[in-house]
This record gives structure tokens, sequence and C-alpha cells, in this order.
């Protein structure tokens, strides 16, 4: 059946991603976030066959049970993978691509109460940082990287890095370090560039400080230079 071989999909790709799984019991028995995809899996097909109210009562005890709430309407793609998952949050209208990751407290949220399509759409191969937001229609392309904690409200650019509140593109893939899976885990390492414009301020202010320390100890002319000084009755130089 498909939604058995999507199942094994998303077990089998946690240790691509997860150092610390070992087995498939393990991920099976113990990850909150395979669990919480396993059920939507279910309640997905259940709401679009209309049985809503069933639907939603597995997403709830699914929330319930992994702290990770995803709407039964919402879009999930092949080889998802939830991380720690702890607080979680997916849109009824959000669509998610194959292969990609998300990590604890992400919310793929809304901006409207309008009926319509309201949440993000991420492209292949996405991942998302801790506690980053995701809100409004947009679309995030694939192989983009979302840093922890950012807030993103506009459209993001294929294989592009955003980090910030608002989000910001800042860094592109050619500087980017990947493994051998083309997952970028290095979210601690993510650029800062407010923290990159006050170091140039520092260094800028460094080097006027410098600068005027040698102008001091530099014996300066005046406009009376090779006249005689009415106080000494000498000549200047």
């Amino acid at each position: 059946m498909k939604i058995l071989r999507e199942i094994g999909e998303d077990i089998s790709c946690v240790f691509e991603r997860d150092p610390a799984a070992r087995t498939h019991w393990e991920v099976l028995t113990t990850y909150p976030g395979v669990h919480a995809v396993m059920v939507h899996r279910v309640s997905h097909r259940l709401w679009r066959r209309n049985f809503r109210y069933l639907a939603r009562f597995m997403s709830f005890l699914a929330r319930m049970t992994t702290q990770i709430d995803i709407h039964p309407g919402a879009t999930i793609g092949r080889r998802m993978f939830i991380d720690h998952g702890c607080g979680v949050v997916i849109g009824e209208t959000a669509v998610v691509g194959d292969g990609v990751t998300l990590y604890h407290g992400v919310t793929l949220g809304g901006t409207s109460w309008n009926p319509g399509k309201r949440h993000p759409t991420l492209g292949d191969g996405v991942v998302v940082g801790s506690g980053a937001k995701i809100l409004g229609p947009i679309v995030v392309g694939s192989g983009a990287r979302v840093g922890a904690n950012s807030v993103v409200i506009q459209d993001v650019p294929e294989n592009m890095t955003v980090v910030g509140i608002p989000g910001r593109v800042v860094l592109p893939v050619g500087k980017r370090q990947v493994n051998e899976h083309g997952i970028d885990l290095n979210h601690h390492l993510m650029p800062d560039p407010v923290g990159r414009a006050i170091s140039c301020l520092l260094e800028r202010i460094d080097a006027l400080e410098k600068e005027l320390s040698i102008r001091d100890k530099t014996p300066q002319s005046c406009n009376q230079c090779a006249e005689t000084c009415t106080d000494t009755g000498k000549n200047l130089h």
C-alpha cells in the first residue's frame, strides 16, 4: 500500500538526518515527529474523503501525545522529518515538499482569516531551524534554509539561506557547507548582518582614533609660519 511505503520512507529518512538514531524499532517507537507524520498520513486521507471530524480528532490525539499540531488538511510530501518536534504547528493550507526537515518550535502559519490559501508552501529539501516562523501564503524555494528563530513573511528563492526578523537572504548556496545528504545543520554558523554592521563600525572607529592619536603627536603648522613670533622675537622655523 502507498501509505505503508510513505511511512517506511518517513522512518528510513531519520537515519540520514539524525546521528542519534540507532534502529528502525527505536525510531518507530520513540520519535514523536515520526508519530505525528504517521498519524497525519491517515488523517489527511480521511480529510480528503470528507470524514472531517474523524480527521480532526485523530490530529487532536496526535497533538496530545506528541505536542505537534498538524492540521489534517495540510499537504505533506514524502520523507518528512520533524526533529524533536515539540511545539511544531502546521496550518490547514500549508504545502510541504519532499525531504523537508523541521526542528522544534517551527510554525507554518497564516496571516489572514479569509478562506483559501493562507499558509506557506515549502519546496523540496527545505530545512527550517528551531523556533522559526513562516507566515502567510508565501513560497520557500527548494533547498532553502531558514535559520533558527527567524520570521519569514516574503518569498525565499531556491537554495538560499534566510535569517533574522524579518527574514533576510544572506548566504548564497556556494558558501554553505552541507553533508553528503545535502542537509545543512550549521544553524549556529548562520551569519548575523546586524553583528557584521556593528563590527564594521567598531573597526572604523578604531581606525579614526588611531589617526587622531597620530595627528596629536605631530607638530602642527599655523598661518604664522616663517614669521617672527611676537612673544619670543625668534623665527618659528
